[in-house]
C-alpha cells in the first residue's frame, strides 16, 4: 500500500487484545492519518464453520457486489446483518484458517458487515463472528454514507451504470479507497483505548456526576 494514491481504507485489528477497526486516511504527502477507531469482532475459533479471519489486503470491487440487510431474523432470534438496510461489504471468497476438523485452510466469504443491535452489538470487542468481520451500525452507516470504501462504485456510476445498492442520499468523499487490511498487532495487553464489552460503559457510570 506504499505506492497508493490518497484516499481512505478500513484497518482491522484481529488481536484478541484489540478487536477493533480503524478508518484511514493517506494524505496527498503519502502519510497514514487515523480518523477513528471502534470495537470490531472477528473469527471466534473453536465452533464448527467458524474461520480466523485472514490476514492481508483486501479489494471492495465490483467483481463481488454489496448487498444489504433485510433484517431477518435467523433460528436463534439474531439479525445477522443487522436491522433492515444495512449495507453488506463483499471482498469475496478468500482462504482462511479453519477451526474446526482436521487443521488448514478453506475457502470462505469474506465480509464487513453490521450486527444485531441488541444481541450482539453490545458485544463487540471480542473474538465472536464465524470469520466476517462484525461492526457498530454507525460505522457502517459512516462507510455507506461517504463512500469510504466506494472508489470502483464510484467510477462505474460515472460512466452511467445504475447501482442500486449506493444510498441515494450518499454524500461521497472526494477521494474514496476500496481496500479493508486486516493485521494482528499480537499485544498482549489490551489497550485502554479498547475496552472490553461493558467496561466503557461502566467508567462512565463511575464518573463523577454521570447519571
Amino acid at each position: 500500500l506504499t505506492e497508493l494514491a490518497p484516499q481512505y481504507l478500513v484497518m482491522v485489528d484481529r488481536s484478541p487484545q484489540v478487536q477493533a477497526a480503524m478508518i484511514m486516511w493517506r494524505s496527498p504527502q503519502g502519510e497514514w492519518q487515523l480518523i477513528g477507531a471502534t470495537p470490531a469482532s472477528t473469527g471466534k475459533p473453536g465452533g464448527f464453520g467458524h474461520f480466523i479471519t485472514p490476514l492481508g489486503v483486501f479489494e471492495h470491487t465490483l467483481a463481488n457486489p454489496d448487498f444489504r440487510a433485510e433484517g431477518t431474523r435467523n433460528a436463534y432470534g439474531i439479525m445477522g446483518y443487522g436491522i433492515k438496510g444495512m449495507r453488506v461489504f463483499d471482498f469475496g471468497w478468500t482462504m482462511a484458517e479453519r477451526s474446526w476438523g482436521t487443521p488448514g485452510m478453506s475457502l470462505m466469504r469474506l465480509q464487513l458487515h453490521a450486527t444485531d443491535p441488541d444481541l450482539l452489538e453490545p458485544k463487540l470487542g471480542v473474538a465472536a463472528s464465524k470469520g466476517c468481520i462484525r461492526i457498530p451500525a454507525s460505522l457502517n452507516t459512516f462507510i455507506d454514507r461517504y463512500g469510504l470504501l466506494d472508489a470502483d462504485y464510484e467510477l462505474a456510476t460515472a460512466k452511467g451504470k445504475h447501482l442500486w445498492v449506493l444510498r441515494p442520499d450518499r454524500q461521497p468523499v472526494e477521494q474514496p479507497g476500496r481496500y479493508l487490511v486486516v493485521v494482528n498487532s499480537e499485544r498482549k495487553q489490551r489497550p485502554e483505548w479498547s475496552p472490553l464489552p461493558g467496561q466503557m460503559q461502566a467508567k462512565r457510570l463511575k464518573a463523577p456526576g454521570a447519571c
